[in-house]
């Protein structure tokens, strides 16, 4: 009986061992995946639903073009400000954050740009669309092939100067574009928009046969008051086709002929 004990403790400890061994040996391979990237796994971040990006985009801009790929790569050997840098020069790109995560896995967080309008340029008396939305900080950024944002169109000579709305100067337009933008009426209302060389106004709406004549984009909330006044009483009363402009540019006047 004796001789029965010592025999099972003896093959208690050996199972004991094996089994302290093969933990070592699977941490040890653990901690050896960890040092290599194993996975990119990429998160984008849509604004108000637009995905201008796929997964598979964000890969290629991450190992340029599959030049300088990363999966297998020891985390030595890799520079995340400078997969960040890469990424942001994609105009597709609004901001990005590369990181890793205990598995091994390179984690790439991308947020997309949000467009208020699409830029429409004149050649020769032709219309054509150009490969450009307006981004709510007013950069310009290029379409994508995946996604097409509905936003209203922008066009006019002033854009023929104005290659971005982001400087202090043109801050009045970009408010007015984030102004449609985020209202529910007249970012169903409002389809195109035409800025003179001076900086004046006017739209076309989605119902109607009629322009807007906005001016300069200031004193917003008053003249959309009077806009909003206007089809909610004047053309339900008169008639949608009744009126081919519509001013509301001047203080306390509304102009229909």
């Amino acid at each position: 009986m004796f001789s029965t004990f010592k025999s099972t403790r003896k093959w208690f400890y050996m199972a004991g061992g094996l089994v302290t061994l093969l933990g070592l040996i699977a941490f040890t391979e653990v901690r050896q995946d960890q040092k290599r990237v194993r996975a990119v796994v990429v998160k984008l971040n849509q604004v108000d639903g637009h995905q201008f990006l796929t997964r598979r985009d964000v890969t290629g801009y991450l190992t340029n073009g599959g030049a300088d790929p990363v999966i297998g790569k020891q985390y030595e050997e890799v520079d995340f400000r400078q997969l960040e840098v890469r990424l942001r020069q994609h105009g597709l790109v609004k901001t990005c954050q590369v990181s890793r995560d205990l598995m091994g896995n390179l984690l790439v967080s991308v947020e997309q740009p949000r467009p208020v309008a699409r830029l429409m340029t004149d050649s020769e008396g032709v219309r054509t669309v150009s490969g450009q939305y307006i981004s709510e900080e007013g950069r310009f950024f290029p379409i994508s092939m995946n996604y097409t944002a509905r936003v209203p169109i922008l066009t006019g000579p002033y854009f023929k100067r104005n290659r971005s709305l982001a400087s202090e100067r043109n801050q009045p337009l970009l408010g007015l574009l984030r102004y449609i933008a985020d209202d529910p009426l007249w970012r169903a209302q409002i389809a195109e928009l035409s800025v003179d060389e001076q900086g004046e106004v006017t739209m076309w709406p989605q119902v109607g046969n009629h322009r807007i004549e906005l001016g300069l984009p200031t004193d917003l909330d008053a003249k959309f008051k009077k806009l909003k006044l206007v089809y909610t009483d004047v053309l339900p009363a008169k008639g949608w086709d009744r009126y081919s402009r519509v001013n509301v540019q001047y203080r306390n006047q509304i102009v229909c002929e």
